[in-house]
């Protein structure tokens, strides 16, 4: 994943709710997919097996943040618990076909927590966080980021 992604990522969390931190781990998740196929197809093994302990931490940080108590949680554990277990397999056998089969699994629920993340109207999980704005600025077609609340407070109160 490329420096700017992961900015974008991280900009992304600071301003996101409940629901879009869930699409911002299944967006990530993919995107480690997809790089472990690309290590693959390059024969890089130690990018490959990079790749599939990323998209394991992303898979285990979704599974760590079910509620069991409430539904679709349960069934969700099992697609999860399935999705480790592919991944296990293409690292053992060194083959990308699991990296599709996980892809098949994850992308749906990426496209339904899209959409109910746009019914939440919750505010931010992470409160006193900067607020930022882009916008072009007097560069020739420029993008740049300004950030607007520097004081003290800024970051996550503890």
């Amino acid at each position: 994943m490329t420096k700017e992604c992961k900015q974008q990522f991280t900009l992304r969390i600071t301003q996101a709710n409940p629901t879009e931190l869930v699409v911002i781990l299944y967006e990530m998740l993919l995107a480690y997919l997809e790089e472990g196929e690309e290590a693959f197809q390059a024969q890089d093994r130690t990018a490959f097996r990079e790749a599939a302990r990323k998209a394991r931490g992303c898979l285990n940080e979704l599974l760590q943040s079910l509620n069991l108590e409430y539904e679709p949680a349960p069934s969700l554990l099992q697609l999860y618990l399935f999705c480790i277990r592919r991944l296990a397999v293409c690292e053992v056998r060194r083959e990308a076909s699991c990296f599709a089969e996980i892809r098949r699994v994850i992308q749906p629920l990426h496209d339904a927590y899209e959409k109910i993340a746009k019914q939440n109207k919750q505010g931010p999980v992470m409160n006193n966080s900067q607020t930022v704005y882009a916008g072009l600025t007097y560069g020739r077609n420029t993008l740049t980021e300004n950030m607007a609340d520097q004081g003290s407070n800024r970051g996550m109160l503890v």
